[in-house]
């Protein structure tokens, strides 16, 4: 479905009586998009014009419902999925929430966590609002006030440590929340301030997020919402929109053609598009782990239903969880990535051990590169050996499948080489003087053509060793009875027969520590590949970590700079104490684990399996046989 369009939005989060339950239909087509998505949410005051916005975005002129009434129209979060403009390879997600405030509704918390839903769940945050950003509009955003209280970072720990982990989240946003842009819909004021002067769009947004000096309730509640925009979120950026058309046109924007809109607005509409279309990420998971339209279909319905349930939204249990999602069919993938290749070698049973065990480390290695591709997060590599386990039974599943085709081909090719003999031995032929010399002629005329013959696999000369183990019985009856050979020449011959089947043993036992030896060294291979293939995924995940990490103390210190700058010192002293535990979660982050926590695991599984191959390769029981 990667290459299929949404033709147009789907409801992906229904809000039923303040009741928030995720659309089947919505994730199920989400299920469908393996490509990594970007995000771009909006939200705002009911009736602003969210939605139009949004359309823009989709590069439709109809789609999200406008309205034109004072009727909210978006009722939950509906979602439209669009191949991205400007990044080939990825899908453009957008969500469209229900209006903030709508007076029908008159729930608060219901608008909290579809606010926080909208945070949660997108890589930029539009927040759209009309007029301008002064502090009515900044007090109408108390719901940024509130997301310490209804997002977690990190996992419920131990009680009596609530308060110091809530300070210590709230300084964490910043590393996984949205870019934040705030549009300024029917703006008609001038760009412009009495301290500065004339100002830039953004400059605007920074003057309106201006703290106030001082102590009191009246100033923390006038800081509050502007200290949160400005340590949550990674980046900042405004964009004011001045009217549309005129007042007549207002309730039909949608089947507006461009010359009836105003030319101001429709360059602010294209600015903001290509910002968008340019600066948003692909959504990720804390570490910095990639989202795919199949995963954020999962991360939708964990975050609502954990909302529905009562809880608190948790990034680091997101996080988890999406991880036992990915990982289990990251391992689901790679033993059918295993399975469907081998079926190509056991088709063409039997064949060598080296043949068997070269296709081995080829599909196995491609195994684990396709789990490789899906998985993120298997921190103690608890998924990597499932799938490792899982193709090694499958191989030794081989491996006996292999000898027991080899052995039977062989038996048959010896019944089928011995029905001359077997009538011989019943007609009484070998029972006269000279019997014995006609006898070894047919047998060793048998052990000729036997070994001229291709492809007998595995157990060859294992089945051959059988063969003249039992025919040893008869051939020695037959040397006794022959009276042509005198007794002296008849322990000769015994001996020599004895000698003959001793060398036959070497044989097949030498070339079965060949072929072991051989199939050990592959194996040998192919786990040296595993740990570097583990090893490479970690570095990049760790890369991942250190680069998200970065991005945060890089915003923390322009933040710090700016409260410098402002004579801000207590904020700015506060801010550092912030920037600290960023360093030393970076430090950490760049540990490397591997070799005491991955490595130990994964020999432990390596030695077990290299024990039970070693085994089924040498083992020398053989199935009778009717020869």
């Amino acid at each position: 479905m990667d290459g299929d369009l949404m033709p147009e939005p789907i409801c992906l989060v229904e809000n039923v009586n303040g009741s928030l339950q995720v659309n089947d239909d919505a994730t199920q087509y989400l299920d469908g998009i393996s490509r990594p998505v970007v995000v771009v949410s909006v939200v705002g005051l009911y009736r602003t014009g969210k939605s139009y916005l949004m359309n823009c975005l989709a590069g439709k002129q109809t789609g999200f419902a406008l309205g034109s009434t004072i009727e909210s129209k978006t009722k939950g979060i509906w979602m439209w999925c669009v191949p991205h403009p400007s990044k080939p390879g990825h899908t453009l997600v957008l969500l469209d929430t229900e209006g903030l405030g709508d007076v029908d509704k008159g729930d608060s918390k219901n608008d909290a966590w579809i606010f926080c839903l909208a945070v949660l769940l997108s890589s930029t945050l539009v927040y759209n609002s009309r007029g301008t950003i002064d502090n009515t509009a900044l007090e109408k955003l108390h719901f940024v006030t509130e997301l310490a209280e209804h997002i977690k970072v990190k996992s419920p720990s131990a009680a009596g440590q609530e308060e110091e982990e809530e300070e210590e989240e709230d300084s964490q946003f910043v590393q996984f929340f949205p870019n934040f842009i705030w549009t300024v819909r029917d703006f008609i004021l001038k760009l412009e301030t009495e301290q500065q002067g004339q100002v830039t769009e953004d400059g605007y947004l920074d003057f309106a997020l201006q703290l106030k000096k001082g102590q009191g309730r009246k100033v923390s509640e006038y800081n509050l919402p502007r200290q949160c925009i400005r340590n949550y979120f990674p980046t900042r950026k405004c964009f004011v929109f001045p009217f549309p058309a005129s007042q007549d046109n207002m309730s039909r924007l949608e089947s507006l053609d461009e010359g009836d809109l105003y030319p101001g607005f429709l360059e602010a509409t294209q600015h903001f598009c290509k910002y968008v279309f340019t600066n948003s990420q692909v959504k990720t998971l804390k570490g910095g782990h990639q989202v795919t339209g199949r995963m954020f279909g999962h991360l939708v319905r964990v975050y609502v239903e954990t909302i529905s349930s009562g809880n608190m939204p948790c990034l680091e249990n997101a996080v988890v969880a999406m991880a036992k999602i990915e990982n289990q069919a990251a391992v689901q993938e790679g033993v059918k990535v295993y399975q469907s290749g081998m079926e190509q070698v056991s088709s063409s049973f039997p064949v060598r051990v080296d043949v068997i065990s070269a296709e081995h480390q080829r599909w196995s290695k491609m195994a684990t590169d396709e789990f490789l591709k899906r998985s993120f997060n298997d921190q103690h590599g608890e998924y990597l050996k499932t799938l490792t386990e899982a193709v090694n039974k499958h191989y030794l599943e081989l491996v006996d499948q292999n000898m027991e085709r080899s052995e039977n081909k062989c038996w048959e090719l010896l019944s089928d080489l011995s029905k001359d003999m077997n009538e011989h031995l019943q007609k009484g032929q070998y029972a006269t003087p000279g019997g014995y010399e006609l006898y070894c002629s047919h047998r060793d005329s048998i052990v000729s053509q036997y070994h001229l013959e291709p492809n007998k696999g595995v157990r060859a000369e294992d089945v051959l060793e059988a063969f003249l183990q039992k025919r040893s019985v008869e051939a020695n009856g037959i040397l006794q009875a022959d009276k042509k050979i005198t007794e002296n020449e008849k322990k000769i011959k015994e001996e020599r027969e004895k000698a003959a089947l001793i060398e036959q043993q070497k044989k097949a036992a030498e070339e079965k520590k060949v072929e072991t030896e051989r199939a050990m060294q592959v194996e040998k291979v192919r786990h040296e590949e595993r740990l570097q293939q583990m090893e490479m995924k970690i570095e990049e995940e760790k890369r991942l970590q250190v680069e998200e990490l970065d991005k945060a103390m890089e915003r923390k210190l322009s933040e710090q700079k700016d409260l410098i700058e402002k004579n801000y010192k207590e904020k700015a002293e506060l801010m550092g104490l912030e920037i600290e535990q960023l360093k030393k979660e970076k430090d950490q982050a760049s540990q490397g684990f591997f070799k005491t926590t991955f490595k130990p695991l994964l020999e432990v599984g390596a030695e077990v399996f290299s024990n039970v191959l070693q085994y089924k390769l040498m083992r020398s029981a053989l199935k009778g046989s009717p020869v």
